[in-house]
């Protein structure tokens, strides 16, 4: 039985259990409008109760890694805090069953006037280690960091992404064994996302239970065993990540508003995604034909326009692009109107939701003439046998001793 198949049919022992667990917060409505008001009426704030969470109760099995995704507002990083017990339920119990390190808010466990050496020291003492067990690990911490020039600085002269890189690097090599991780990771730079991303699943190889609040739904369909999806402070839905996370996009619809640009000497009519049976589609099998149709006109005469496509995924990463400059192909000059297909035989994209932009623009690069940036967008689902962005024919074949 495969990783995934593993946890989601329930092997294992448990890391994590969290049981009937609600929890309420006063939502204040100020009401006095000056400061003699204020005064008298101290006592008399009126509030609202609002429930983060609702009677929720899911496990999380020992080496597992859990998703959490839902909109905002739907309990996700209140349930991290309850985790880590910066937060207590109103009803309900939380069991954290191994050490605990945390990667939740920007700063968060930082005091800006130390320097980013004393941090170090400072936050590993947050998760109960002792200075001379930080000091075997401090190269390890600064290393991933990737800060030597900045070590010595106080972290309140820090980037954003620089207090990421610090706390990410102290929570991973504290050698936890549970690691909790809020949607920090996205303010990283790409580099250190995809540094952070390797990490994870040298942890995951390791056996460290992982749990992560992530909006990137792709991400935690790659990485996770299991997605929980919160919505309104209750669970929506807790299961296989590919299937959870395809119906988290159907009901969020979630796609780029798209953006539209270019002085329109060249415009884009029309654009049109056909199946293998030369239907609209919206929807694809990883290894099927994809047809992108682009219809244009000019009604004036364009010199040798470039028209281009690109695919994205729902982070709006460049997962594959190509244009007719790229492929040697020259419309010449264009008058009226016109047709282009753009034929991909086999697409290889892995599951997701993608989005489609269409561009034309002098052969130069200098005149956009119509952009129409992630106006589009497909699905495409797999036999579910391989991960990541890229599906590729793959053969194993066990080998006779010699």
């Amino acid at each position: 039985m495969e990783r995934k198949e593993a946890f989601s049919a329930g092997k294992g022992d448990l890391a994590v259990e969290v049981k009937d667990v609600s929890k309420c917060f006063r939502l204040y409505r100020d009401v006095n409008y000056n400061l003699k008001e204020k005064i008298i009426n101290w006592r008399k704030r009126g509030y609202e109760l609002f429930w983060a969470l609702n009677d929720i109760t899911f496990d999380i099995y020992r080496g597992e890694t859990l998703a959490i995704i839902g909109p905002n507002g739907s309990g996700k990083s209140t349930l991290l805090r309850m985790m880590t017990r910066i937060l207590r339920p109103e009803r309900g119990e939380i069991r954290m069953h191994g050490k605990v390190a945390a990667l939740l808010d920007l700063g968060a466990g930082f005091h800006p006037d130390l320097t980013g050496r004393e941090n170090i020291y400072l936050n590993a003492s947050i998760l109960g280690f002792k200075k001379r067990e930080v000091d075997r690990i401090f190269d390890e911490i600064v290393e991933f960091s990737e800060l030597e020039t900045f070590l010595d600085n106080q972290v309140k002269n820090y980037s954003s992404g620089m207090y990421v890189r610090l706390g990410f690097s102290v929570a991973i090599n504290v050698n936890p064994d549970i690691l909790l991780i809020d949607e920090v990771l996205a303010v990283g730079d790409e580099a250190f996302q995809a540094k952070c991303l390797e990490r994870i699943r040298k942890l995951q190889d390791e056996g460290k239970t992982i749990v992560l609040v992530t909006h990137a739904t792709n991400i935690a369909a790659q990485l996770s065993d299991r997605i929980l999806w919160l919505e309104y402070g209750k669970i929506r839905k807790l299961g296989n990540p590919w299937e959870v996370a395809a119906e988290y996009h159907e009901a969020m619809s979630l796609r780029p508003l798209g953006e539209e640009a270019g002085s329109k000497e060249l415009e884009i009519t029309e654009v049109g995604v056909f199946n293998h049976d030369g239907r609209p589609s919206e929807e694809f099998q990883t290894g099927s034909p994809m047809t992108i149709r682009v219809r244009f006109q000019a009604e004036n005469p364009v010199e040798d326009p470039v028209l281009s496509i690109s695919i994205h995924d729902s982070q709006g990463l460049l997962v594959y692009g190509t244009s007719t400059q790229r492929r040697g192909f020259s419309l010449g000059t264009v008058e009226g109107e016109g047709c282009l297909d753009f034929k991909i035989p086999s697409l290889m994209l892995l599951d997701g939701r993608y989005f489609l932009t269409v561009a034309a623009r002098s052969r130069d690069g200098l005149v956009n003439y119509h952009h129409l940036d992630k106006k589009y967008q497909f699905d495409v689902k797999s036999q579910g046998k391989d991960e990541g962005y890229l599906g590729m024919n793959c053969e194993i074949v066990r080998l006779r001793k010699a």
